[in-house]
């Protein structure tokens, strides 16, 4: 079954400000909290949005559009964004993330899509086949990933101090 776009745009709509609410005027403390080597602080995650908005989603999306299974996704660079948003203040990257994100909500829109348009398949790099459904779900599902992982990461810094009450927050207890 296809994702439903009328249920989906509202998440993806709703991610900017869910962001911004948790992240705008925190200190670096908060901002570039991590869980270890290779992995995101809060501040990552906003440049790694913005760089799928750049170069992930739409852009995908039109290759299956224009060409289907021919050609391939370009990868993606998970750390891509570092060189070219790793100096920005957490409020141009709000900023930033809500622009783009908006503008590709509305070239969404603006496309109209069809339930054949949504089983056109296209090509990952990695994964294969896949179907223009299947890429919009995933975008959402990525939102709703990040979202819990800037939480989880947040969470972390006070995961000594709460002391026993560790029991009970099911967010300190990741495997």
């Amino acid at each position: 079954m296809p994702i439903v776009l009328s249920e989906a745009i509202p998440v993806l709509r709703r991610t900017p400000a869910t962001l911004r609410s948790l992240l705008a005027g925190l200190g670096d403390e908060w901002l570039e909290a991590d869980e270890g080597p290779d992995t995101f602080t809060p501040r990552d995650v906003i440049g790694h949005l913005i760089s799928g908005e750049e170069t992930d989603w739409i852009p995908r999306l039109r290759i299956i559009l224009q060409s289907g299974e021919r050609r391939p996704f370009t990868p993606f660079d998970r750390f891509g964004f570092r060189p070219k948003y790793g100096h920005l203040t957490i409020d141009a990257l709000l900023d930033r993330f809500a622009t783009l994100r908006e503008d590709n909500l509305r070239q969404l829109e603006e496309l109209r899509l069809t339930p054949a348009q949504m089983e056109l398949r296209g090509t990952h790099p990695e994964l294969g086949t896949v179907t223009l459904s299947q890429l919009l779900a995933t975008w959402v599902g990525h939102d709703l990933t990040h979202v819990s992982q800037v939480v989880r990461v947040m969470a972390k810094r006070y995961e000594q101090q709460v002391g026993p009450w560790r029991a009970y927050l099911r967010i300190l207890q990741s495997a």
